[in-house]
């Protein structure tokens, strides 16, 4: 007889369906928007439109999982930025990364700015998100690399100032971005003969 654990617990071909749902969600909003359908949603998981419903009751929620799913990736980010020995390239190359994950999740932007759902996952990984960012800011600030009166909600300023840039080039020069943040970098940085970007010095 199973125990009680074993039997809530969600089967392994559950739990792949769950995964691929939320990857093919994620793809097509990325690509159309909110205004892709459940169905080829589903198709694109290879999936039912039933196993949709039975994981994801509204499209709400399956939107709330896609958003769920891009800001937890912001907050991996993060987590590996601290991890890094030198707070300046850790704090660039955060900065990047984040930049270069929105530009691969370009349409990500309208559904996180629909406010057509609750987002309480989202709003979670935020709030987790926000203390992870001021380590970011006082570990590059130690270090004498980043201005003194840099703060941790000046990095979301950077980062809505490169997403504009990244939306804007999108058709004539998607690669912009990285000029706009090189002259970041330049304008926030304390020591000015550390690289202004993370990824430059190995």
């Amino acid at each position: 007889m199973p125990t009680p654990t074993a039997a809530v617990s969600p089967r392994s071909d559950a739990r792949r369906n769950h995964v691929q749902l939320v990857a093919a969600a994620r793809e097509l909003f990325a690509i159309a928007g909110v205004d892709a359908s459940v169905e080829e949603i589903s198709k694109r998981a290879g999936v039912g439109i039933g196993t949709l419903y039975r994981h994801f009751a509204t499209k709400e929620a399956l939107i709330d999982a896609v958003l769920e799913d891009a800001f937890q990736e912001y907050a991996e980010l993060a987590d590996t930025a601290l991890a890094h020995a030198d707070g300046w390239v850790g704090f660039c190359g955060f900065l990047e990364a984040a930049l270069e994950l929105h530009a691969s999740n370009r349409g990500l932007k309208d559904v996180a700015a629909s406010g057509a759902h609750g987002l309480e996952r989202v709003a979670a990984i935020r709030r987790r998100l926000q203390p992870l960012l001021a380590q970011l800011v006082e570990r590059a600030q130690q270090s004498g690399a980043l201005r003194a009166d840099f703060t941790a909600q000046d990095v979301s300023l950077l980062l809505w100032g490169g997403h504009g840039v990244i939306e804007h080039s999108e058709g004539t020069a998607p690669e912009i971005w990285r000029r706009y943040l090189d002259f970041v970098l330049a304008g926030v940085q304390g020591d000015r003969s550390r690289p202004r970007r993370g990824t430059d010095a190995s």
